[in-house]
């Protein structure tokens, strides 16, 4: 039995929205637990992201949520993506370490806002170009709201960014597979 395709797109959007609610509190857990190494009095614990290059470890998941709030919108809608980002703001300043908990909602909210504007109007160009444009413009404001509201210290700007990065260009071949599997479904429905 197949499952008719709205209602696939629908299952679908809620378990990326689900993901997306899980990379709030596993970022928040990284960066404060899991590193190669922990800066001393409550720093981030930091791994290398390139030759030369360390970044706080929530990185990971910072990354990935972008993508994964693309696809929110994609299968949910835009409604229930801006509901994402401020329950996700919420969630953020709710499992943030005390020291964190402005620069990591404030973080969130801007970054996740910036990737909706940017996604909204490239998505009619395609899922791939939307998702990887959007990131990276989120990727770049969450980078630097996060690091200047909690260290107010550009110190690893570059590495945040490669971190994040990493995990966007992780999701593309993700978002490939949508778009064609999408575009069959939706020409075998023409036909």
């Amino acid at each position: 039995m197949t499952v008719p395709k709205d209602i696939q797109r629908r299952l679908e959007g809620f378990a990326f929205l689900a993901a997306f609610a899980a990379c709030i509190p596993a970022a928040n857990f990284l960066i404060q637990h899991v590193g190669t190494f922990c800066l001393p009095d409550g720093g981030p614990c930091v791994i290398p992201v390139a030759p030369g290059l360390t970044a706080p470890s929530g990185v990971l998941m910072v990354g990935l949520g972008l993508v994964l709030r693309d696809l929110v919108q994609r299968r949910l809608g835009l409604w229930w993506s801006v509901g994402a980002i401020l329950a996700g703001a919420a969630l953020s300043a709710c499992f943030s370490a005390p020291s964190l908990v402005l620069a990591s909602a404030a973080a969130f909210l801007f970054s996740e806002l910036v990737d909706l504007l940017v996604f909204t109007p490239l998505q009619k160009r395609g899922l791939v170009l939307a998702a990887l444009a959007s990131s990276v413009v989120g990727l770049i404001v969450d980078s630097l709201i996060f690091l200047q509201l909690a260290f107010g210290s550009m110190d690893f700007v570059a590495g945040q960014i490669v971190g994040k990065i990493w995990m966007v260009l992780v999701a593309i071949p993700v978002l490939i597979l949508l778009r064609n599997r999408d575009q069959r479904i939706g020409m075998a429905a023409a036909s």
